[in-house]
C-alpha cells in the first residue's frame, strides 16, 4: 500500500508504487501534484508553491519564462543554501548573462541548441573567458536540473551543450631578482608595503590579506589563522563584508619570525593611528591591515597599488595572485614538501598543488638530479 502522511503545512505527500513521490496540495482553487524521487524533494516544491502562491507569485511550469524560473529558484533553492557571496554572483550571472539571452523562452520549451548558441556568442561575440562560460553554463545547468527533479521539465537540455575547451594558464611566478626589486620599492613609502610583504611570505589571497583579523594572529606561537576574507557584493555600490574563506575551512599558516615582527609593528601603529584618531576610528572588523583611520583596505585597492608597482620591476603583467604563486613555488625551491605547501595555500589535494607547480621550477628538478648522482655515486664507491 503507498504510504500517505500529511504534509506540514497543509497537502500531503506519498510514495508511489514506482517508488517515486508525489506531494499533493490545493493552489489558488486547484489541485496539485508535485513528483519527486525524494520525499523530500516533493515536499520543498509543494511549500515552494504554497509560498509563492501566498506572496501572489506563483506560476505554471508549462507556462512560465526561464527569468520567472531563475528568480524562484535563486529565492528559494540558493539563497538558503550558500554563502551571500555565492549568492550574489549567481544572481548577478543570471541578470547579465543568461537573462537577457534566454530568459523570454519557455521552461518547458528551452532547447539544447538555444543554449549552445547563447554558449557560442558568449565565446565569440562577447569573448568571455571559457572559464567564465563554464561558470555560467553551471548556474543554468544547477537551476534546470532542479527544475528536473521536480518534474516541471522532462530532462536537462543544458546537458547535451558542448563548453569551449579552457587552456590552462602558465603561472608566473615573481622570480628571485623581481622579488629583490619589488621589496626594495616598497621600502620607499609604499603605505601597502607591509600588507605585501606579508602577501608574499605567507601565500594568502588578496580578500583574505585583506580580512586578516587580530583575532587570526598567535603572537605567541608565531602563527596565523586564515578563516576569513573580506568580500564585496556584486551589485552595483555593493558593500563590503567579511566571509568566510573560499574553501570554508581554517587554516593555520607557522609563518617566519619576521612576519611576526611585521605584524609586531604594524599593531604599534596602529595603536598610536587609534589613539590619535579618538571616537574617528572606523576599524569595525578589527582588521590588520587598514589606512590610518582604520578603514579597511579594499581588494580592489590592492590590486591596483600592487600593478602600480609591479610594473615598476618591469612586470606590469603580474597580478596580485602572483604573489601567492610565488610563495608557492619558492617554498618548493627552498625545500618545503608538497603536502606542507598545499596545506599553507588551502588546496582540497597534495595532487592539485603538484599539478599547479610541480611543472614550473628548474632548480628543484637540477637539484632532484645532482641527489640522484651522490646516491648512485654512494652505491658505487
Amino acid at each position: 500500500m503507498p504510504n500517505k502522511r500529511n504534509a506540514k503545512g497543509g497537502g500531503s505527500v506519498r510514495q508511489r508504487d514506482n517508488g517515486s513521490w508525489e506531494a499533493r496540495c490545493m493552489i489558488n482553487g486547484k489541485r496539485k501534484s508535485f513528483y519527486g524521487d525524494r520525499q523530500a524533494d516533493v515536499l520543498k516544491a509543494m511549500r515552494a508553491a504554497q509560498k509563492a502562491a501566498d506572496d501572489g507569485a506563483y506560476f505554471e511550469p508549462a507556462k512560465t519564462s526561464l527569468s520567472k524560473w531563475l528568480d524562484l529558484w535563486l529565492e528559494e533553492y540558493v539563497r538558503p543554501s550558500v554563502k551571500p557571496l555565492t549568492y550574489s554572483t549567481y544572481k548577478s550571472r543570471a541578470e547579465t548573462r543568461i537573462k537577457p539571452a534566454l530568459g523570454r523562452q519557455k521552461l518547458t520549451t528551452l532547447n539544447a541548441t538555444q543554449i549552445q548558441a547563447f554558449y557560442n556568442d558568449l565565446l565569440r561575440v562577447q569573448a568571455l573567458h571559457p572559464k567564465t562560460i563554464k561558470n555560467i553554463h553551471g548556474i543554468l545547468h544547477k537551476a534546470l536540473e532542479q527544475a528536473l527533479k521536480l518534474r516541471y521539465i522532462g530532462f536537462n537540455p543544458a546537458d547535451a551543450c558542448t563548453l569551449p575547451r579552457i587552456e590552462k594558464k602558465e603561472i608566473k611566478p615573481l622570480s628571485e631578482s623581481e622579488i629583490s626589486a619589488f621589496l626594495d620599492l616598497i621600502r620607499e613609502g609604499e603605505p601597502l608595503r607591509d600588507l605585501f610583504t606579508v602577501a608574499l611570505f605567507t601565500g594568502m589571497r588578496k580578500g583574505e590579506i585583506c580580512g586578516l583579523s587580530w583575532s587570526a594572529v598567535n603572537f605567541r606561537e608565531g602563527a596565523i589563522t586564515v578563516k576569513q576574507q573580506l568580500c564585496k557584493e556584486k551589485e552595483k555600490g555593493g558593500r563590503h563584508y567579511i566571509a568566510p574563506t573560499k574553501s570554508d575551512k581554517a587554516r593555520t599558516l607557522t609563518v617566519a619570525p619576521f612576519v611576526i615582527e611585521i605584524l609586531r609593528r604594524v599593531k604599534r601603529e596602529q595603536l598610536a593611528n587609534h589613539r590619535a584618531a579618538g571616537l574617528a576610528w572606523q576599524n569595525e572588523f578589527d582588521l590588520v591591515f587598514t589606512d590610518k583611520a582604520g578603514r579597511y583596505i579594499v581588494p580592489q585597492t590592492a590590486l591596483k597599488r600592487f600593478k602600480a608597482v609591479a610594473s615598476r620591476i618591469g612586470r606590469p603583467d603580474a597580478r596580485f595572485h602572483d604573489l601567492r604563486h610565488t610563495y608557492a613555488v619558492t617554498a618548493l625551491q627552498e625545500g618545503d614538501d608538497v603536502k606542507t605547501v598545499q596545506q599553507n595555500l588551502g588546496h582540497a589535494t597534495a595532487s592539485f598543488t603538484l599539478d599547479v607547480y610541480g611543472h614550473v621550477s628548474e632548480k628543484m628538478k637540477k637539484e632532484s638530479a645532482a641527489r640522484m648522482q651522490s646516491y648512485f655515486e654512494k652505491i658505487n664507491a
